[in-house]
């Protein structure tokens, strides 16, 4: 196993099969944005679904506005661009990823018939405490790039180029770390976070099986080539870890904070440097004395092949968002993932999960489940036509 280049591209191609900002290793800035959908009727849904495709194709291609976009909306003195990039806008590795909600398959639209089978409000699992007002939405912007103002002016952008048919419900703004001192990024309590997404993407046959949703079965045509998005708001109670031993923050994930490491890796595995994506093994710890029975790696993956077909494509992003009202601070994860199948894989697992020693640590308030559409194949086609068509 080998590490997997991190770099990020200044430019990230807008067409193709699949969305972009799934695959790519994340950027250091994100924000999610859910909205409401207040378009009229299906006629402007279609209209601002290629409106949204077009605004997305120029803020990712970069280069000169639109022409005559800044009068769109009768102020004919507002130009089309905030300026925050300056004259125009840079690429800098931005990718905008277009998702909607099972409750924009309601009987607005008439698109009851065509939503995807497994979509609906997100589950409330055990120690889940969710807040409504930050839950679920029409639909869902995830907006990625290596500075937090690209992110910030392709919000304002795609917010004012759709204002009439969209209002936000709830948002949160992210951030990766480089990796410290290699490897996989960390989370806000020190481990490396993501490692066992080696797994799936150096191999497109397993790409293929756990990440893109295929139609037939139950699934309508249109869902190929789309993915189920999982977005989780967890609150991570960082003081109270803080004051736990390293020995028992390592139990509880049933890894080595500093490398990375399975506490329990397959002999003649190990290569300096590259711990962290050593397998882990269990056949002689089968009573937990060194990798716990409720480790959060044990339970999510057991490596006897069982878990095969449930491992999900990880996309997740710390926060900061200040203090709470108590003085406590907030900060946590954005957890992203992908799934060809909500059920059997992200559902699954969250299952397995249910009271593992991490809940005492960790609080999930928001957050929602969303398909992300498939790709723009061509400059004649736009976001969701598939769907709408």
């Amino acid at each position: 196993m080998t590490e997997r280049d991190t770099a990020v591209p200044a430019s990230r191609p807008f067409e193709g099969t699949h969305q972009a900002g799934i695959l790519e290793p994340p950027q250091r800035t994100a924000i999610v944005v859910a909205f409401l959908v207040t378009a009229a009727d299906r006629p402007a849904l279609r209209r601002m679904f290629q409106t949204l495709t077009a605004t997305i194709r120029y803020l990712v291609d970069g280069g000169d506005a639109p022409a005559g976009r800044g009068s769109d909306d009768g102020l004919v003195s507002t130009p089309y661009e905030n300026g925050m990039l300056g004259p125009g806008t840079v690429p800098d590795g931005l990718t905008v990823t277009v998702s909607v909600g099972a409750s924009l398959f309601d009987d607005r639209f008439g698109l009851a018939g065509v939503k995807p089978a497994r979509l609906r409000a997100m589950d409330e699992f055990p120690n889940d405490a969710l807040d409504p007002e930050r839950c679920d939405g029409d639909l869902l912007l995830q907006i990625c790039a290596d500075h937090p103002d690209t992110v910030l002016h392709a919000l304002r952008i795609l917010m004012r180029t759709t204002r009439a048919d969209l209002q936000v419900l709830w948002q949160m703004e992210g951030f990766t770390s480089p990796p410290r001192p290699s490897g996989t990024p960390r989370n806000l309590f020190g481990f490396k976070d993501g490692t066992a997404n080696t797994e799936i993407l150096d191999h497109p046959d397993l790409i293929d099986q756990l990440v893109w949703t295929k139609a037939g079965g139950d699934e309508p045509d249109w869902v190929t080539d789309g993915s189920y998005h999982v977005v989780r708001l967890i609150r991570m109670f960082v003081e109270f870890w803080d004051r736990i031993s390293i020995n028992e923050q390592q139990r509880i994930f049933g890894r080595d904070r500093d490398t990375g490491a399975p506490l329990s890796g397959r002999p003649g595995e190990r290569v300096a440097g590259q711990e962290e994506f050593q397998l882990p093994s269990y056949f002689r710890d089968a009573h937990g004395n060194t990798v716990p029975l409720t480790a959060h790696i044990r339970l999510a993956n057991p490596h006897d092949g069982t878990a095969d077909d449930r491992r999900m494509l990880r996309r997740g992003f710390n926060y900061s968002a200040g203090i709470e009202r108590n003085g406590q601070l907030d900060m946590g994860m954005i957890f992203i993932c992908f799934n060809a199948d909500l059920d059997r894989q992200f559902v699954a697992l969250q299952t397995l999960l249910i009271d593992e020693p991490l809940v005492d640590y960790v609080s999930p308030f928001g957050g929602g489940y969303f398909f992300a559409l498939p790709g723009v194949r061509d400059a004649d086609d736009w976001l969701a036509r598939g769907m709408l068509d």
